[in-house]
C-alpha cells in the first residue's frame, strides 16, 4: 500500500498510510494529514488515491506545493517524489508504481505510468477540478474509432533519441509526459480514444498541441494520422486495421 513519510529536516515526524480514495493535507486538525505550521494553509492540498495511482492538487494554499523542487498544481506521483509543503516534507512511497529504474527507455522519456481503470477514474476527478470533464468532448472526425470492437490505437515516436518507438493503446488509461513540464492522459472510450490535459508548468494552461492547435481543457476526441507535441514529444496517432 501506498504511504506519506512526513519529516522536517531530516527528522520523520509520521507515517501515512494512502488506505482511502481522498486525503487532505494542512494546518487544521480536521486534515487527514495535519501539519501545524504556520506556513502550511488551512486545506493545502488534496491527494486523491485509487488502488496503485495516486494525483496530488495544490487547493490554491499561499505558499505553493512543490514535488522535488518544482511547484505544481496538479501532480500524478510516482514512487520516490518528495513533497514540499512549508518547511515539511512528505516521500511518496509506493513500491507497486514502480520507478525509472525498471521502466524501458520509451517509458523514461514519457510514460509515468501505464494506465487503469482506477487511473481513468482518478484522472476524470482531477479533470473535474480543472472544470475540463463538465465540458463537452470535440466531435469525432472522420475516421475516428467506435463501437465495441473499436479499433486498435497506437502512438509512434517521431523525434529525439527514441524517434520510431511505437506503443500500443491497449489499457483503459495511459499517462503521458514529464511531471512538472506537462502531463495529459490518452483514455480509451467506446467511443474512441481521447486526449485530456492535466498539468502543465507555469499556469498550468499549456496544452498539447494536435496538428499543431492546442486541445484547450476539453477532452479531444483522436482521429487516425493525428500529430501530438508533448512535453517536447511529437508522435503520430494511427489506428490499425
Amino acid at each position: 500500500m501506498a504511504k506519506l513519510v512526513l519529516s522536517l529536516n531530516g527528522v520523520v515526524q509520521g507515517e501515512y498510510e494512502l488506505n482511502q480514495e481522498r486525503v487532505t493535507i494542512g494546518r487544521k486538525a480536521e486534515n487527514e494529514i495535519p501539519i501545524d505550521n504556520l506556513a502550511v494553509s488551512g486545506k493545502h492540498a488534496l491527494l486523491i488515491t485509487i488502488l496503485d495511482d495516486s494525483f496530488l492538487e495544490d487547493l490554491g494554499s499561499t505558499n505553493g506545493t512543490y514535488v522535488n523542487g518544482k511547484l505544481i498544481k496538479k501532480h500524478a506521483l510516482k514512487n520516490g517524489d518528495v513533497i514540499a509543503i512549508g518547511k515539511h516534507e512528505l516521500k511518496y512511497v509506493n513500491d507497486a508504481a514502480g520507478d525509472d529504474d525498471d521502466e524501458d527507455e520509451f517509458e523514461k522519456t514519457m510514460i509515468i505510468k501505464p494506465g487503469s481503470a482506477s487511473a481513468a477514474v482518478a484522472a476524470a476527478k482531477a479533470a473535474e477540478k480543472a472544470g475540463a470533464a463538465a465540458e463537452p468532448v470535440r466531435p469525432a472526425a472522420a475516421g475516428a474509432p467506435a463501437g465495441g470492437g473499436m479499433p486498435l490505437g497506437r502512438l509512434t515516436v517521431l523525434n529525439g533519441p527514441i524517434a520510431g518507438k511505437e506503443l500500443e493503446l491497449t489499457k483503459a488509461l495511459i499517462t503521458l509526459g514529464k511531471p512538472g513540464t506537462q502531463v495529459a492522459v490518452i483514455s480509451r472510450r467506446p467511443q474512441g480514444y481521447f486526449l485530456t490535459h492535466i498539468e502543465s508548468d507555469g499556469d498550468g494552461k499549456r496544452y498539447p498541441t494536435v496538428n499543431g492547435e492546442p486541445i484547450g481543457p476539453k477532452a479531444y476526441q483522436l482521429k487516425d494520422g493525428d500529430l501530438i507535441e508533448l512535453a517536447g514529444i511529437k508522435m503520430e496517432f494511427s489506428i490499425s486495421n
